[in-house]
């Protein structure tokens, strides 16, 4: 009698709390892509509804925290996940219904990209939203990975005078709760971007990776997104950071203006890298 043939196993599961971009550029589309051009399944519940493109957001509508919730919950209930990764959340009852899912699963690590606005500077996050991040998620995150603006904007206390330097605003947000914190430095004037990864204990690792032409829109998406992607498969904290910065650097170098706004990371890069090497191939006889 012969036995039924195995089935593969699943790839890992990402659970993403995102707003929806009509241009793919950013928001949960670009979650998607990112996620499994790493080879793994993106799960998605979706936090808002955005009118945008690549020029910038029109107009932002959050979703009811109650459907919100009914999306994530119905998904759990159905399949193992592997790690969360939070992008806009979009009004502070969602947060609040955001957390009190992750509060179920403690387990799951959860990445954390606090997209306070957006590359135009369209709002996306007030006050109460931001208020509502520090006291609800950052005590369940287990990386949250701002830019620089995001890092003062989150660590921002009335006690400073002036401007809080990285390290400050980075130890700040450990002492609300994050376990890592990734700040990184697309938005500073360097010649370099400089990414700094810290834990408890301070810096452990520093990246600089050279500073491309243009403007991206979705950067801070697809490294949060590769990075959850990273440790959804298995890798650590630091391994995931190290190979979701090359792989997001290699995303933008590859970049792409489908409108008349910022440039798209090319998260399929590797596809189309193949092909062109599969036609140069066929070119030059080879089979």
């Amino acid at each position: 009698m012969s036995s039924s043939p195995s089935l593969p196993s699943a790839p890992p599961a990402v659970l993403v709390f995102a707003a929806s971009d009509p241009s793919s550029g950013a928001g949960i589309q670009a979650d998607l892509l990112t996620l499994a051009s790493l080879g793994c399944h993106p799960l998605t519940a979706i936090t808002a509804l955005t009118v945008q493109d690549t020029v910038g957001v029109q107009s932002v509508h959050p979703v009811a925290a109650e459907l919100l919730e009914q999306q994530a919950r119905t998904i759990l209930e159905d399949m193992p996940v592997a790690a969360f990764k939070l992008g806009v959340l979009g009004s502070v009852e969602n947060v609040l219904a955001v957390s009190e899912i992750l509060a179920d699963y403690p387990e799951i690590p959860l990445i954390f990209d606090p997209v306070l606005a957006s590359g135009r500077g369209d709002d996306f996050s007030g006050e109460q939203v931001i208020a509502a991040m520090r006291d609800m998620l950052l005590p369940q995150t287990t990386l949250i990975t701002p830019n620089a603006p995001e890092a003062r904007r989150l660590a921002e206390s009335d006690e400073d005078d002036g401007e809080p330097s990285m390290d400050v605003c980075a130890q700040r947000l450990i002492d609300m709760g994050a376990q890592y914190v990734l700040i990184t430095g697309t938005h500073e004037n360097t010649p370099q971007v400089v990414n700094v990864l810290y834990g408890p204990q301070g810096v452990i690792r520093r990246d600089r990776w050279e500073r491309l032409p243009g403007n991206y829109h979705g950067s801070g998406c697809t490294l949060a997104s590769a990075i959850a992607g990273c440790i959804a498969g298995g890798a650590s904290i630091e391994d995931a950071v190290r190979d979701a910065q090359d792989y997001t650097w290699q995303t933008l170098k590859n970049g792409f203006r489908a409108g008349m706004g910022q440039f798209i990371p090319d998260r399929m890069f590797w596809a189309r890298n193949d092909e062109q090497s599969a036609e140069t191939g066929q070119e030059n006889g080879n089979p």
